[in-house]
């Protein structure tokens, strides 16, 4: 069992820190392919997923956690893609050679169908005993919009409504089937209980689905439900269904303050504010010395090239050449853009961070890794910023988003895990099998 419960936490008592794994490709730094060791078609290796699991369970860490992409546009082939293989399938094969770390991929409400859905992430959480986790997104990348027959994504106010019902729907497919509806009775010949099987019968403005599902409840209930999303319909959806959110904040303040709003908005719905942890992303490029560290990053940008840059415009909603490297960010030209449909997250954490700064656009690309924290130092200096954002109360954990896969995860298991664990902050051991339980989250009814 874990031994850092009840030593080493926050004032407010809540249990120990969180750490999930974060795949992008083959590192979250651009220039990750050109830097690492492997070939460069890795990421389609099923093999490169099962080595990152386990190192990940070696460390004690809570999850791997699969980004997921449906379009080029991002990396515009500059780099691995990192949706190139359906992350389901690939923590498939993580799950064959672990036992403990969780299993949490991505996938989009907005370009899926909820009994698909379902019905893949159910299969997953059976196939793992209980280690799955669904990470909610709405698509926020336009062009993702052509590969689905249509002209641009919808509005987010019309994304999120469809996210809600969608959740909604998985939801009662999961439940379909109540605890002990599979009997098994060889002699009695009773396979199953039809009685507590039941059809959801859902009519929707979105959906209509009837059920149920073709699997019966999973080892932990149902699987975790992650949400991807800062916007105010982000937040309310992470209130009402979350289990964990992986958000984009670069400045503790405002860290605090999301924890704090998306913690009422859970209490408001009628749930334990501590069923929804807040983890979000944090990029460390680590060095024995801060100046090795350094040297590290400096080389990784001049492999990246402008492709750190490209994304950074993206994800703020202004075209490249409006950036310039030793000048502020362009506020202004950045809050006129009313046709931003991109993520609201992104786009206010790299705001945010500038302005409390006051940074350059070099500046904002140095300390803003793909759109999350950046922390170029010592382990013992990535550690001080993890441990001071949990004791503060601005985090329940972080979704680690490795600069080099998997070199830069065997380091941070090797080098700043120890550190957090002597300190009293983070598990020896996993506190169970299920991801749930591993969470510190109850499983569901």
């Amino acid at each position: 069992m874990a031994d850092f419960v009840g030593r080493g936490g926050r004032p407010d008592g809540a249990p120990g820190l969180i750490l999930n794994v974060a795949v992008l490709g083959e590192g979250m730094h651009v220039g990750a392919w050109r830097y690492r060791a492997g070939a460069a078609s890795d990421f389609t290796d099923i093999g490169f997923y099962q080595e990152i699991g386990r190192q990940a369970e070696r460390g004690r860490l809570h999850a791997v956690f699969l980004a997921d992409t449906l379009a080029c546009a991002e990396e515009n082939f500059e780099r691995p893609n990192l949706g190139a293989i359906d992350p389901t399938i690939a923590l498939a094969g993580v799950a064959a050679v672990t036992s403990h770390v969780g299993l949490v991929a991505t996938a989009s409400t907005t370009y899926n169908e909820p009994f698909n859905l379902a019905r893949r992430f159910s299969s997953l959480d059976h196939a793992s005993g209980g280690r799955a986790g669904w990470n909610i997104v709405t698509t926020f990348v336009p062009d993702v919009a052509a590969n689905f027959g249509g002209d641009r994504l919808p509005a987010p106010t019309d994304r999120y409504a469809r996210a809600e019902e969608f959740v909604e729907v998985v939801i009662r497919l999961w439940e379909s089937w109540e605890d002990g509806a599979l009997v098994g009775d060889k002699i009695g010949g009773l396979f199953a209980d039809k009685a507590r099987v039941r059809a959801i019968d859902h009519q929707g403005a979105h959906f209509s689905v009837r059920g149920p599902l073709t699997l019966p409840r999973t080892p932990q209930g149902r699987p975790v439900l992650f949400q991807s999303g800062s916007s105010g319909p982000g937040r309310e959806l992470a209130g009402r269904t979350a289990d964990a959110v992986f958000t984009a904040q670069n400045v503790k303040a405002n860290a605090q303050a999301f924890r704090a709003d998306v913690r009422a908005r859970a209490a408001a719905h009628g749930r334990d504010p501590d069923h929804v942890k807040i983890t979000p992303g944090l990029l460390p490029i680590l060095g024995g010395t801060e100046g090795q560290a350094r040297a590290r990053k400096d080389e990784l940008d001049r492999l990246g090239g402008q492709a750190e840059l490209q994304k950074l415009a993206l994800r703020i909603g202004v075209k490249v050449d409006a950036l310039e490297l030793d000048a502020p960010l362009p506020l202004e030209l950045i809050e006129a853009n009313q046709d931003f449909r991109g993520s609201e997250g992104f786009r206010s954490a790299a705001i945010a961070l500038a302005r409390e700064g006051r940074l350059t656009v070099r500046d904002v690309l140095y300390q803003n890794g793909g759109g999350h924290q950046q922390v170029v130092g010592t382990p013992e200096q990535v550690a001080d910023v993890i441990e001071e954002w949990y004791r503060d109360g601005a985090v329940d954990g972080f979704n680690v988003m490795i600069d080099v896969l998997p070199d830069g995860l065997m380091d941070f298991v090797d080098q700043v895990v120890p550190v957090l664990q002597r300190r009293g902050v983070f598990q020896r051991d996993y506190a169970g099998t299920t991801l749930r339980q591993n969470l510190g989250l109850p499983v569901t009814a």
